[in-house]
This record gives C-alpha cells, sequence and structure tokens, in this order.
C-alpha cells in the first residue's frame, strides 16, 4: 500500500508538482485545511509558492500556524519546500511586521543587488553531512529570499547566489528545503524519497533510524564547469537549456515567424524525452490561444506535468488571474503573459501579489523598427503595439515579472541566430534573469547569446527534429568553458 504524505493548503503554492513528485517515487499524496489532521499525520509536507505574508495569513486563518509548529517541535516527520523553509523562521524582510512560525530562529533576507533576483535556477548544493536526509549535488531554486545561516542544533546543506546561504536544514524527520525538490530531476526526487523513508523510522524525539534511508545515486554531484568570463555564472550556479513546445489543438507545432505551423509531435511524450536528455526546463506555449480568444489548454499542461520533475513555464492566451491559477493548480510553475500584460500592465502586479514574482514571467515578443530600436508585438505577432521593448522592460519588471522570456519575432524559426544586440539591450536593462528565444540553428548560437548577456536560452526547431539533443549542446557549451548541469 502506498505511504500516505498530507499536504497542508496554504492558498499560495503550487500542488500540482508536489503532488507529481510524491506519485513519483509511489507515495500517496492528499491535500487538506485541516488542521487536526496536520497536526497528527505521519507525514506532512508544507509546500510553498508566493508571498510570506500571505502565506503566513492564509496558515493562522486556518489554524495550521500552530498545528505545523506543534509538529515540527515534536520532530514529527515534516517537509517544507521553498518558501516552506522560510515561513519556519521568526520574520521576513519580505513582508516586515509578520510573524513566522518560529520554529527555526532567524531572519529571511533578500539577496543583494549584485545578482539576478529572484535567483531562478540549477544551483550547486553542499551538504555538511550532519543528517542521511542531505546530498550534495544540482537543485533548482525559485527564490528572492533566503535564510543567512543556520541556527544550532540544525544541519545544513548551502548554496551559493551573492554569498553563501542556506539551501537545507533538517533535525531528525523534519526536513526544510529552500529548492523544489520536486522540481530537481532524479537527484531532487532522491530527497523526496528519503524524507518519505525517514517517517517510518522517526522516534518521538524527532530522531531517524539511519538504516530506513536509502542513498539514491546522484544525477550529478560533480562542481559544474566555469568559466572565466564575468558574465557566466559562478560558485555552482549553471546557465539553462529550454527546450519550448508550441502547441496548437494539443499537438507540438513549429513555423516561422509564428507562421506555417507543421507538426512536431507529441507534448508530453516530448517532455519526457527532453528531460531524460537533461533539459533544465521546459516551456509550452499556446501559439493559437490569444487570436482565437481562448485560455490555454489546461489537460495538455496536466499531461505535461505528470511525465516532469523539471520545472514548467506556460503562456499562450493568459488573460486574468484565474486564468494564470488554472494553470498553476494544473501542474506550470510559471506562467508567462504577454498581450494580456501589454493591453493591462496591472496584471503583472496581480500575478505577482497572488503567485509571487517567481511564478511571473514576462513573455516579451519585439521586432526591430526602421530606426533600430525594437517594439513590442502582440497577438502571436499579428499587432505591432509601437511599445519600446526596453522600456517596457523596465517598466514590467518594476511591476512584478520575476523573468523575461524575450523572443525576437524577427528571428524566430529563421534559423539565423538569436538577436544578441535585442538580448544585451533587455539584459542589461533589468536585474531579472533574461530567457534568449528565436532563432537558433546549432549550439554556436546558444554560447554566442549567453555570451551576449542572456541567463538561459530556449529553443525549439533544433530538438523537436532530431537535429541534436539537449545532450548535444551542453557537452558543446561545456567544452568551451560555460557551467551546465550536466
Amino acid at each position: 500500500m502506498a505511504t500516505e504524505v498530507l499536504i497542508a493548503r496554504t492558498g499560495t503554492a503550487n500542488l500540482a508538482s508536489v503532488i507529481a513528485g510524491l506519485r513519483r517515487i509511489g507515495a500517496s499524496p492528499r491535500v487538506t485545511e485541516d488542521a487536526d489532521e496536520v497536526r497528527t499525520a505521519p507525514r506532512v509536507v508544507l509546500p510553498g509558492v508566493g508571498a510570506f505574508g500571505a502565506a503566513m495569513e492564509k496558515l493562522r486563518a486556518s489554524g495550521l500556524d500552530a498545528a505545523l509548529a506543534e509538529r515540527i517541535r515534536a520532530g514529527r516527520p515534516t517537509l517544507a519546500v521553498c518558501l516552506g523553509l522560510q515561513l519556519l523562521c521568526d520574520a521576513s524582510d519580505e513582508t516586515p511586521g509578520v510573524a513566522g512560525l518560529s520554529v527555526v530562529p532567524g531572519r529571511i533576507t533578500r539577496f543583494p543587488d549584485t545578482v539576478r533576483v529572484p535567483q531562478l535556477g540549477w544551483n550547486y548544493v553542499q551538504s555538511d553531512g550532519g543528517s542521511p536526509l542531505l546530498e550534495s549535488g544540482y537543485a533548482y531554486f525559485a527564490n528572492s529570499y533566503k535564510l543567512a545561516a543556520p541556527p544550532a542544533g540544525w544541519s545544513a546543506a548551502y548554496s551559493d547566489h551573492g554569498g553563501q546561504f542556506v539551501a537545507a536544514l533538517a533535525r531528525g524527520a523534519v526536513l526544510a528545503c529552500q529548492f523544489h525538490p520536486e522540481l530537481s530531476g532524479v537527484w531532487g526526487l532522491g530527497w523526496l524519497r528519503r524524507w518519505v523513508e525517514a517517517g517510518d523510522g522517526a522516534t518521538a524525539g524527532g530522531g531517524v533510524t539511519t538504516p530506513t534511508v536509502r542513498s539514491v545515486p546522484l544525477a550529478s554531484a560533480a562542481a559544474p564547469v566555469r568559466s572565466g568570463a564575468s558574465h557566466y555564472p559562478a560558485r555552482g550556479e549553471t546557465v539553462r537549456i529550454i527546450p519550448c513546445l508550441d502547441v496548437r489543438d494539443g499537438r507540438v507545432v513549429k513555423g516561422v515567424r509564428f507562421a506555417g505551423l507543421r507538426d512536431a509531435g507529441s507534448p508530453p511524450e516530448l517532455a519526457a524525452m527532453y528531460e531524460m536528455q537533461g533539459a533544465d526546463e521546459l516551456v509550452v506555449l499556446d501559439v493559437s490561444a490569444t487570436p482565437e480568444g481562448r485560455a490555454t489548454a489546461v489537460e495538455t499542461v496536466r499531461q505535461v506535468r505528470a511525465q516532469l520533475s523539471i520545472p514548467l513555464t506556460v503562456g499562450g492566451g493568459v488573460r486574468s488571474i484565474d486564468n494564470a491559477r488554472a494553470l498553476l493548480e494544473a501542474g506550470a510553475d510559471k506562467v508567462g503573459v504577454n498581450t494580456a500584460a501589454v493591453r493591462d500592465p496591472g496584471v503583472l502586479d496581480e500575478l505577482a501579489r497572488q503567485f509571487g514574482r517567481q511564478c511571473t514571467v514576462l513573455a516579451l515578443d519585439a521586432a526591430r523598427t526602421p530606426a533600430g530600436n525594437w517594439e513590442v508585438v502582440v497577438t502571436s505577432g499579428t499587432e505591432r503595439t509601437g511599445i519600446d521593448a526596453v522600456q517596457w522592460a523596465r517598466e514590467a519588471t518594476r511591476r512584478g515579472a520575476g523573468e523575461i522570456l524575450l523572443t525576437s519575432w524577427d528571428r524566430d524559426g529563421t534559423r539565423s541566430g538569436y538577436d544578441e544586440e535585442l538580448t544585451a539591450a533587455v539584459a542589461r536593462a533589468v536585474s531579472v534573469p533574461v530567457i534568449a528565444s528565436g532563432g537558433a540553428a546549432g549550439p554556436e548560437h546558444l554560447l554566442s547569446v549567453l555570451r551576449a548577456g542572456a541567463d538561459a536560452v530556449l529553443a525549439a526547431s533544433i530538438f523537436h527534429y532530431g537535429e541534436m539533443t539537449v545532450r548535444d549542446v551542453k557537452e558543446y557549451l561545456a567544452a568551451r568553458g560555460v557551467a551546465v548541469r550536466q
């Protein structure tokens, strides 16, 4: 019989990824808001996506705050994920004046302005060896705030983003991860599995019988290749290679400048294949949703999520908070918005308030003008707006966009390489991560746009038609000194 794991509903979390991850290791997840259940259940997960203050308000309204604090102090098997770790602490600079659960002494602070914020991507995690639940390897992070140092009595693992911070805490059968184990591939699923199995050996005092914890081989434990160039990630951070699935009527398609679409395969099948090849994330764009005035197909998102243990961004036809919520509940980890944000920029403010900056992606499609700059294009490239793309990127990030998916309309599908001038201009203008998109024909194009300033690269045609694999691209980049997750 599958081990039941209770998931506490915080009101801000994307539960679909956590549920999918637990199911993939053979557990039986169930969501609850019942404080008594959370207090007494054998195993409980506290997921977290969104803002510290909003999450604490929800926990207090439902009585889950006291139930969680009680079980953690008693050492009952509990897993806190991402924002979940921060909620265990005393307070956070994200929401001054709001108290946390105070079961982990310490205050949550923001990353420094010297690095991209949010931190979105894969970073190396180094365990201190103090707990069988902690293991070194690559993890996926999506956070703007962090715990600088562990309190006494807790084992820890560390990462570095503008300085060392706590990547995970463990004490007995209580585990708190600042990263997302459910989105960290095979290695992350190993963390989930060890925690579930550790619950079988938990004692009343919170101890763990070590033999119940079975080691899972690391998918990538070696330190990453690093470049001497100042742009490239250092201290274990890696650039992201992201396949894109342009979807129409439930099938993956690809064209040139958003037109002339031809079939490229099944979304779930391609998603699974790309994860096996080493993709760091996946993007699904419903290319006909906005022109046809409908929302992205939620069922496609569910099918893709069932195949993935890496992050999933979904866009196309997102016009409201309700659209975004439906996609997050179906399995998206981030939501991309383009046309609706241009029509009503306040959508970005509301998305960030409801779901957090790390969930809010500005999908910026830009076309070069006769004057030599770039203007925003919307409605799948069919409408030019006259809005300066670089200025729009600045405004969007001020409003709450935590990442920019930047597509050159002129280069899309042309295989003539990314618009490096556009990428460099936007990357210089904002402090959030920038994903370059549009025009790749080979790994040399990915290398060149990374040198131009991109934090991640997105491609479609070169992967869909079997010209090369994600692994091929990563080997090419690593051989030239770029830090990639092998």
